[in-house]
């Protein structure tokens, strides 16, 4: 593949901030954007030749193939586009996007990638421009970009499964989209400079995320796999039909930490008859085939203030941070029913 700029591209990234910045917060001005929840891709296309290159540089093509088709259909000839693969799930009218169904995709049989294309398509939502034709655009302000992508993109259907990202200049806007957009799966916003080259690999972006407390019950850890300490607290919510079930769990501890934790939950480890530890085994994935999943059982009465950003379906989508422990509250009292949720919001109102 021959473009006019140097490959691998690394893809630049965002720095956290706390609230959506003011326009004037850089010189130039800032462009707000949604934060698309998928796979973080570089589309590469040079002729009858593409390649989907992920955040860490590893290639995504053989796992979206309805994505690569799309691609050549709609995409100039020769190009290189900043993008998400997404995919989204249900009814029309109340869509959003599904990080679950998403992550199924990266399978390693064929067939099996051939049948979730159709099943659980993906779709493309393209955010910046980095090269076409024979022109490298990696030096050219974000804004001219940004208009060199809308011009490229033009003519692509609106039934495509290729989008162009929205955008506004108004903070007032961006802050309403962070709101509302959360119902529709989404992560948050990111605020672009407009003056700014495409910097690979640099937090030059800004990013501003959701973030909300849940009480949760402490049901085990693992050891840290280094063999001491506490690697990671596993954590469970009851339903409302009162079934405590695994949602998430807590990875990011000192060293310090992890070693305080081993005696700080002792009195809480399940034993059985001969006074042995009682262990469980955890679900293993194709992530995960090789990995020691098994738990220390804990009695499910220690409760734990968290912080997370979305919950997908009956899990925490990421892992989430502790903030405090919760003596005063009940683990019964821990319920599924009782975790802020965003109010739903259709995708498609976001994608068009």
């Amino acid at each position: 593949m021959k473009l006019p700029i140097e490959l691998p591209v690394s893809p630049m990234l965002a720095k956290a901030v706390p609230q959506v910045p003011a326009q004037d917060w850089v010189t130039g001005g800032l462009l707000y954007e949604p934060k698309w929840d998928g796979f973080r891709c570089i589309v590469l296309r040079d002729g009858d030749e593409v390649e989907l290159a992920s955040r860490g540089q590893k290639p995504l093509t053989r796992y979206f193939p309805e994505v690569v088709a799309a691609v050549l259909e709609h995409l100039p000839r020769r190009c290189a586009i900043d993008a998400e693969i997404v995919v989204r799930s249900g009814a029309a009218g109340n869509q959003k996007l599904d990080w679950e169904n998403l992550s199924q995709r990266i399978h390693p049989a064929e067939s099996r990638i051939a049948k979730l294309s159709v099943e659980t398509p993906a779709e493309l939502v393209c955010f910046d421009l980095l090269a076409l034709e024979d022109a490298s655009l990696m030096d050219v302000p974000f804004g001219d970009r940004r208009t060199r992508l809308e011009a490229a993109l033009a003519s692509v259907p609106a039934d495509a499964p290729i989008h162009l990202t929205r955008v506004t200049k108004d903070a007032d806007q961006a802050q309403q989209w962070f709101e509302a957009f959360e119902g529709a799966g989404l992560d948050g916003i990111i605020a672009k400079p407009l003056a700014l080259a495409y910097q690979s690999g640099k937090r030059s972006m800004l990013k501003i995320k959701h973030s909300r407390t849940a009480d949760a019950v402490v049901v085990g850890y693992r050891i840290h796999k280094s063999g001491k300490g506490v690697g990671s607290l596993l954590l469970g919510l009851y339903t409302d039909d009162a079934e405590l079930i695994g949602v998430g769990g807590i990875a990011a501890f000192t060293n310090v930490k992890r070693l305080e934790l081993i005696d700080e939950l002792a009195p809480w480890v399940e034993v059985n008859e001969a006074g042995e530890t009682v262990t469980g085994a955890g679900e293993r994935s194709r992530f995960s085939a090789n990995k020691d999943v098994s738990f220390v059982r804990l009695r499910p009465e220690r409760v734990v203030e968290v912080k997370f950003d979305q919950m997908e379906g009956l899990r925490f989508r990421h892992s989430v941070t502790f903030l405090r422990w919760r003596p005063d509250r009940d683990a019964s009292s821990c319920l599924v029913s009782q975790v802020d949720r965003p109010i739903a919001y259709d995708l498609n109102s976001v994608l068009t």
